[in-house]
């Protein structure tokens, strides 16, 4: 059955139509959903950290749960595969919404309690469930033919063309446990190293590198050859252009040079970015979400408008089908003002009525309008970042207004910036689950009860997942950049204190002017910017491979099952590696002892062993095409 092939809404009949009824919210899917959700929402936060961007857990989540539930369980409820990668999902939106605002608090040595980020993310992802449920008969159900929600129709396809069988699991299990070796061999036992760099004869202060990991190498295959090499280009930019002009005419300084603390002469590359090159990235990056929220602004007033209207005359249609059941609208009502409530009085956050008024307005305009933009565009292109920057800059200056002004006032916007983060991504993820659950039959309160036991186990867990984090790796470290975080710190210190490098931060901003105008994607070049190359380059190897994967491909139908079956392994390359990864910060935080000194230095070793798993990485995804 092919999936949203029905023109008319009206007519539409799911996979599981709703007078027939299956195993759906079961004590075998809350488990493994949970326990995929704890693994996703880990494994993503780490990954987040690195690179400032997360994957979809969806399909590696409904492959695992078909594999497991069918294959060794011998359950065969399409719908119980449902609740658990829409429970896994959840994971993968909490761990976004933390990761790009709250590393800021560590930033500050505020050291925020595992409550307290928990507090932080349940709230929000509470309120993001909530605030979207209204929504779900007008925007997945009234415009099923209209928005497309391109991640939740793929899940649903794999969903039922997983009827059959389970062995897709296999791909992801295997990539998995190839990602995961190679971490622990390379950053948990330091067999070899895991970066290599070298300079540019004659080029001082140009540094090229790559960092040799497998979850870098599926990042770049499943987001393709156009968006890695935007990001490479802007770390090209970075370390080969910005880097060696900053020495060249700085190297006959005696005195430092503000922000800088040492004469640049005395910096090495890597000093000269980390005192100047990330202020340029952070204005880069900030000046490319806010052209990316520009841009989205007709198609947001057009869905705050159409959405409104829809609800106005979507309320007056009453329904029993099973298939129509949302979680009743007092409940919503009376869960989201309490949530206010909650957040406003509560001494864990301190962001008063102020804050409390401010979530229940930006978390309600956002959550309306991402809703419906990642129907059309998908999660991975919404304008998330750039909705948090504008709610930062709301309500930064207000609390300044209001005399909330220091520390007291920035973590207090932070704050409410994290919470509205939360609550966006939870509300553009759950928005693609409950088109697939449309599309196979679903009962949709019983997934949106699924959702928040999703939020509940990954947020209790993230907040030790980010202290663990930072206590081994250091937020903000080269070896665990935060990227999206510092962001949202220099934004509001700069508005509260006024005391930024502002020079730096418009030469990134006149950058991202100016890629934008070249007709490249001005966000993602900003963030090749502000990371090291080192990123940037193993993200590009995957996009190459993807390229060769599709551009020796005979047919439109070989192509889909090479990169179906190419993502599948490079997802599980990504949670494999990023999963040992912070196993191996919880290690250490134990105090383990582990090896302190790399057994082979020579990072030909490394270069070696990534390019064997590049291979690995292209030879799965042809061979699809044979075993079809």
């Amino acid at each position: 059955m092919k999936v949203g092939a029905t023109k008319s809404s009206a007519g539409f009949v799911p996979y599981i139509p709703a007078a027939r009824s299956l195993p759906e919210l079961t004590v075998f899917a809350v488990i493994l959903g949970i326990i995929l959700a704890i693994v996703f929402g880990a494994a993503n936060a780490y990954l987040g950290l690195k690179i400032g961007m997360t994957v979809s857990a969806s399909i590696p989540a409904a492959v695992i749960s078909m594999a497991i539930l069918r294959g060794i369980f011998r359950r065969e409820s399409i719908l119980e595969n449902n609740i658990v990668q829409t429970m896994t999902t959840a994971g993968e939106a909490v761990a976004a919404g933390a990761i790009f605002t709250l590393p800021a608090l560590f930033l500050w040595n505020l050291t925020p309690g595992q409550a307290v980020v928990s507090f932080i993310v349940l709230t929000g992802g509470f309120l993001g469930v909530l605030m979207m449920v209204p929504l779900r008969r007008l925007l997945i159900v009234n415009e099923h033919h209209t928005l497309p929600y391109p991640e939740g129709t793929a899940c649903a396809e794999v969903l039922i063309s997983g009827e059959t069988g389970g062995k897709t699991a296999w791909l992801v299990i295997s990539g998995f446990a190839v990602g995961g070796l190679f971490k622990a061999l390379g950053d948990g036992f330091l067999l070899f190293k895991t970066e290599i760099e070298t300079g540019i004869y004659r080029f001082k202060n140009a540094l090229i590198g790559m960092d040799t990991f497998p979850a870098l190498l599926g990042v770049g295959f499943i987001i393709g050859p156009r968006i890695s090499g935007q990001m490479l280009a802007g770390g090209v930019l970075a370390w080969t252009v910005f880097t060696p002009i900053i020495g060249f005419f700085g190297a006959g300084t005696a005195h430092p040079i503000f922000p800088g603390t040492e004469p640049i002469g005395k910096l090495d590359a890597w000093g000269i970015w980390d005192s100047y090159i990330r202020y340029i990235g952070a204005g880069s990056i900030a000046t490319g979400g806010l052209i990316t929220l520009v841009r989205t602004l007709p198609m947001l007033f057009a869905s705050l408008r159409d959405t409104l209207k829809g609800l106005q005359r979507g309320n007056r249609v009453q329904t029993i089908e099973r298939t129509a059941h949302d979680i009743p609208n007092i409940w919503l009502f009376v869960g989201v003002v309490l949530l206010i409530l909650v957040i406003a009085f509560s001494p864990l956050t301190d962001v008063g009525i102020i804050g409390g008024i401010a979530i229940a307005v930006f978390g309600f305009l956002f959550v309306m309008v991402a809703s419906r933009i990642v129907g059309i565009v998908g999660s991975s292109s919404s304008p998330v970042s750039g909705m948090t920057i504008a709610t930062l800059l709301i309500v930064t200056i207000v609390f300044k207004l209001a005399g909330v002004t220091g520390m007291v006032g920035m973590a207090a916007s932070l704050t409410v910036g994290a919470i509205v983060c939360t609550a966006l991504a939870v509300a553009a993820d759950i928005s693609q689950d409950l088109k697939t659950g449309y599309l196979v039959g679903a009962t949709p309160w019983k997934q949106q009860l699924a959702m928040m036991i999703g939020v509940i186990a990954s947020g209790l867990v993230i907040g030790f997942v980010l202290v663990v984090l930072h206590q081994t790796y250091v937020m903000g470290s080269p070896e665990l950049p935060a990227p999206k975080a510092v962001l949202m710190k220099l934004i509001i210190e700069g508005l509260m204190a006024g005391n930024l490098p502002w020079d730096l931060i418009f030469i990134g901003a006149a950058s991202a002017i100016v890629i934008e105008f070249l007709g490249l994607n001005s966000l993602t070049v900003a963030v090749g910017i502000y990371l090291p190359i080192h990123t940037s380059m193993p993200i590009m190897v995957g996009g190459i491979i993807r390229w060769l994967v599709e551009r020796f491909a005979k047919s439109d139908g070989a192509k889909k099952v090479r990169i179906e079956t190419g993502t599948l392994f490079a997802s599980g390359l990504i949670a494999g590696e990023s999963l040992i990864g912070v196993v191996i910060a919880v290690l250490i935080w134990l105090k383990v002892q582990l090896p302190n000194q790399v057994a082979i230095p020579n990072g030909l070793v490394s270069l070696l062993l990534f390019a064997a798993v590049a291979l690995l990485l292209w030879f799965v995804s042809v061979r699809a095409k044979q075993e079809r």
